[in-house]
Formats: structure tokens, sequence, C-alpha cells
């Protein structure tokens, strides 16, 4: 039987997540409190049997008009594959959500959609009453690259295309060096302008500099950036937690694209994650429909020119504690249960 507990701890919450598998940087103490600093309520649960961690969940809470709304980014984190471990946080969560009366608790853990824990998964989901969501708000499928191999057969993995550009990137005089706080400007400034060509929505500066500044200050983060000739003309931001790591943030200024700098890029963050002891390289998106009609079809080719794995989660799932409430709000105010991320 396990207990459940509210941690208030930084040290014992990020501990107990290290202990669990596959856990996800937005399952991290930090990434609760730069949402605490943004307006959200934050509570973490977790649950234990004679001092064993079992599983976890950082509960964000918004107020939208007069309903809650709660939210469980890339978690909860739990061995998904333990299906009595599965039900009794699945029903524990819908106790919370009773409890605090929430219109919905919205989940979107990485779990591998196609595999057998999956489908048992999305199984439990709909029979306890969970709704696959009318809101995804993290990306459902991703590309992945396996890091345990040496650097060299990681390097032969790689399509053709991207062995050669970044052999074309060190030819054509690209480097990489760490970024730092003092860069903040710069990362901020490319990313813009990366958002503006691309056409994707993006937050103000301020909550990118914000955030950047807590992640690479709290060793939990890691900037780059690409130049030539010193001029900076690429950066990336690399979270990192447990055994993974995860591109989530990544521009480039439009001259000097024909040096290919992103490719370099890519490389030496990734060489960076391994040597830091990650086993896994998360490169963060890939469009729903492998189609070339897709936005994010010129993103998927560069991804894949790595070598990556295309990777398709179940996605998210609300649990509404009152079904009609629920309804009524998707169909009539869909805007007042949707939550900002």
């Amino acid at each position: 039987m396990m207990e459940r507990l509210l941690i208030e701890a930084p040290d014992v919450w990020d501990a107990a997540l290290r202990a669990l598998p596959d856990p996800h940087v937005l399952q991290s103490w930090l990434w609760g409190d730069l949402k605490a600093r943004q307006g959200w309520r934050v509570q973490r649960y977790l649950w234990q049997s004679a001092g064993q961690p079992l599983a976890c969940a950082q509960l964000l809470l918004e107020q939208r008009r007069d309903a809650w709304l709660g939210y469980i980014p890339k978690g909860p984190v739990v061995d998904w594959s333990d299906a009595e471990r599965m039900t009794e946080v699945l029903a524990d969560l819908g106790r919370i959500a009773r409890d605090e009366d929430l219109l919905l608790v919205k989940i979107d853990p990485d779990v591998t959609a196609e595999s057998a824990t999956g489908k048992a998964l999305v199984a439990c989901l709909r029979d306890r009453g969970w709704h696959y969501s009318f809101e995804q708000l993290q990306f459902r499928n991703t590309l992945v690259i396996d890091l345990q191999p040496d650097l060299d057969e990681i390097l032969a993995r790689m399509k053709g295309k991207g062995r050669y550009n970044i052999r074309l990137a060190v030819r054509k005089g690209v480097t990489v060096r760490p970024a730092t706080p003092a860069d903040l400007p710069l990362l901020v400034d490319m990313y813009m302008e990366t958002a503006q060509r691309e056409r994707f929505a993006i937050r103000e500066p301020a909550y990118y500099r914000e955030t950047w500044r807590a992640f690479l200050q709290s060793g939990f983060g890691s900037g780059f950036i690409a130049e030539v000739g010193g001029d900076p003309v690429a950066m990336l931001i690399l979270l990192h937690f447990g055994k993974r790591a995860w591109t989530m943030y990544a521009g480039s200024y439009n001259r000097q694209r024909q040096a290919m700098p992103t490719y370099l890029l890519q490389w030496e963050a990734l060489r960076y994650a391994r040597n830091l002891g990650c086993t896994l390289y998360d490169m963060w998106g890939a469009p729903d429909v492998l189609n070339a009609s897709d936005p994010l079809w010129g993103v998927y080719r560069f991804k894949s020119s790595f070598g990556a794995t295309l990777v398709s989660h179940i996605g998210a799932f609300d649990y509404p504690p009152h079904p009609w409430r629920y309804r009524m709000q998707v169909t009539f105010h869909p805007e007042l249960a949707a939550l900002r991320h």
C-alpha cells in the first residue's frame, strides 16, 4: 500500500524524482518554482512505500474565472508497466481533483503510444473516466537519439546529410562556445528572430530571460552559441535532468546559414549531454503526421538527419471530477477550460 505525501523541500523532491524511471525536467522542482513565479499554485505529491519513492506528480493549478484547472506536465512519473501502481496513482489523482474541486486535471506522461504499456495505460484511463484532451499542450511526437553508443557509432548512425553538414560547418570556420547569463539578451534576440522567420508563437522576452537564467544558474541547463569568425549566428538551450537531455529552445539569425552552424551546434550539445552521463537526447518536437505540408516538416527533416528515432506518445488526457461541467465548458466556453503553459 502506498502513502501519499505533500513535499515542500526541493532536495527531497528532486531526489525522489531521480529515483523513478524516466523523470522529466518539467516535473523538476525548478520548473515548478518558475511556474509559481508566473502565478501558478504548485503542489508536489510523492507516493512511497517503506520510504521508497514509487511515483511523483507536480501539479500546477491555475484559476480561469470561477474554475480551477490542474496540469501535471510530462507526468506523473511512475513505472507505468506496473498495473497496480498505475491504477492506484490514477485513482488518487481523481481524489485530489475532487478534493480541490477542479474542472479538470490534465496529464501527458512520456509513454509510447504503440507499446504494450501505452495501450494498457490508455485503456485504464478511459475505463476510469479520463478523456483524450481537446487541448494538447506539449508535442505528442518527438525525435530522440540514444547516447549510449560511442561517438563514432552515433555519428555513423546519422544520415549522410547530417554528417556532411557537421563537417562542412567545421570547414567553414564555425565554432561553438558555452553561453553564460551575460549572453541572455543575445540568446533571446536570436530566438525572437527565429520565431518571426518560422512563424511560431512565442512569449514575451522576459519569460525566456527568467527561465533560461534559472536553468543556467541551477546546473540543470546549458547554453551554446555558434559563431562564424566571432560573429554569433545560432543558439541552443539544453535542459538536463536525470539521464535525459532536451533541446527545448534553439534559434538562429538569418546570416551565415550556408555555413550550417546549427548542425555543429546540435552535435556539440549532444556530445556535452553524453559527457554529463545522459543516455537519451530528446530533440523536442516532431509533426503529428509525417507530411511535407506540415509546418514542422522542415524541422523534422533537420532533426532526422542526426539519425534520431521518431517516438509517438499517448498525448494529454483530462480527468473531469464533474463530467457535465467539463462537457459544458469544452463545448460552449473552451477558452475557460484551456491552460496557459
